[in-house]
């Protein structure tokens, strides 16, 4: 039934790498009028969302996972649900790279509904996936790996024990 009520558009491209080329420029749409009242579930894969991310150091390990329920209401589309993808990024500490899922726990949608038969969804999936990007992405972040640039600062710092550095106030004799 999902089938029916989703669907992956990719617009008509000529030239090279065609394959390539289409799958970049994927949209998720859903079918207005084949909604029922109460709504539907809907799970799956899309290709990666961020493509665009290649040039800036991130790159898809693999398709954006969704489970969303969608609905129609008053003249509105609402959708909520969780979003995951897989990406490779760079540790800003040691600067090795590693996999991390950008996880949306609780992607949210209201929109309103301007007479289109379908809505596309991924702009908003897309927004809500680079929210949820690392600022500054470290390899130990989640708590399964030790950074070895942050290792090696421990361990360093552990070496040379520094004085307090209250010493040298300790040290001042102040005249009454």
């Amino acid at each position: 039934m999902s089938r029916n009520l989703f669907q992956v558009w990719l617009p008509a491209r000529s030239g090279k790498n065609l394959k390539d080329k289409l799958r970049k420029n994927s949209q998720v749409k859903v079918h207005l009028k084949q909604i029922p009242p109460e709504g539907f579930h809907l799970e799956g894969e899309e290709d990666c969302l961020i493509p665009e991310l290649e040039t800036e150091g991130f790159r898809c390990l693999g398709p954006t996972q969704y489970r969303i329920d969608i609905g129609v209401s008053e003249g509105s589309l609402w959708a909520n649900g969780s979003l995951k993808q897989p990406i490779e990024l760079t540790c800003v500490a040691c600067l090795e790279k590693f996999v991390y899922d950008i996880k949306v726990p609780a992607f949210a949608l209201h929109t309103e509904l301007h007479g289109p038969e379908t809505v596309n969804l991924s702009p908003f999936m897309r927004e809500d996936i680079l929210l949820n990007l690392p600022a500054h992405p470290r390899c130990d972040r989640e708590g399964g790996r030790v950074c070895k640039a942050a290792a090696a600062t421990m361990a360093a710092a552990a070496e040379t024990k520094r004085k307090s550095d209250w010493s040298a106030l300790d040290r001042l004799k102040l005249k009454k």
